[in-house]
């Protein structure tokens, strides 16, 4: 007690044995192992989310352009290049483009409504595909960390009971680094999953929302085609410019 008196008048704090670190080095190897596979999914995740948000969030944008610009070109190669290259919509309307120009081409009598549907649903798919893509890694963190996690919580159970039987008695001393240990491993599993479920599930409901706005504009340039260019969606007038007020009456000229 005196030790610790004068200790602390010394100002040395005593050194917390049950700490983060100190529970990871008495883990060992396994929960070594655990926290950075653990750390590596939550890192994953992260950045699956902000590029995919950054991806999706461009071609939102330019679903709101196509609306606004798009229709009102004079013809479809016209409005095509006003789209951005490599692009969704871009890719939709060169596809379908390329259909209209392949049609002609066919020795074997193909519907052109039917050859032309098709080549703008394949268009469709590979574009949802790739917004897909880095979905299913979130879903795998998801469902697999808690158990990582429950991996090293069991592995640190183990290892207090190992020492409660080597003992013969359970002390706190004794057991609180192991539990610790096991704790912490179990936080970090949840902590790497709900975020990770969060996303995906978010970012899913996006994907939804974008595929039915290109499936809408994919009809509409399949309409398009098909008739011609005599089926046009509607789209909303340019907004008029705000008339100047105008000039006040010059006052008259008192003689």
């Amino acid at each position: 007690m005196l030790i610790e008196m004068l200790a602390a008048a010394a100002g040395e704090a005593p050194k917390n044995a049950f700490g983060f670190a100190e529970a990871l080095e008495q883990g060992g190897v396994i929960a070594y192992a655990t926290v950075v596979i653990l750390g590596i999914m939550s890192f994953g995740s992260f950045f699956i989310l902000f590029t995919k948000l950054f991806e999706q969030q461009k071609v939102l944008s330019q679903g709101a352009k196509v609306r606004e610009t798009f229709w009102r070109a004079g013809s479809m190669k016209e409005g095509a290049n006003k789209l951005e290259k490599n692009t969704a919509y871009r890719q939709i309307v060169d596809d379908g483009l390329k259909a209209q120009e392949e049609h002609a081409k066919l020795t074997d009598p193909v519907d052109a409504h039917d050859w032309l549907h098709g080549s703008l649903s394949r268009s469709e798919a590979a574009i949802n595909a790739k917004l897909a893509g880095g979905l299913p890694f979130l879903a795998t963190v998801g469902a697999t960390s808690p158990f990582i996690g429950l991996f090293g919580t069991v592995i640190g159970i183990y290892r207090a009971l190992i020492k409660i039987g080597i003992a013969g008695q359970a002390s706190i001393d004794q057991v609180a680094g192991p539990v610790g240990e096991a704790l912490i491993m179990t936080a970090l599993g949840l902590g790497v999953a709900v975020p990770a479920v969060l996303a995906y599930n978010w970012l899913q409901a996006r994907n939804k929302l974008i595929a039915a706005q290109l499936s809408a504009f994919s009809t509409d340039v399949l309409g398009y085609m098909a008739s011609n260019g005599a089926v046009v969606p509607a789209t909303k007038a340019p907004a008029a410019p705000a008339a100047k007020p105008a000039a006040p009456a010059a006052a008259p000229i008192k003689k």
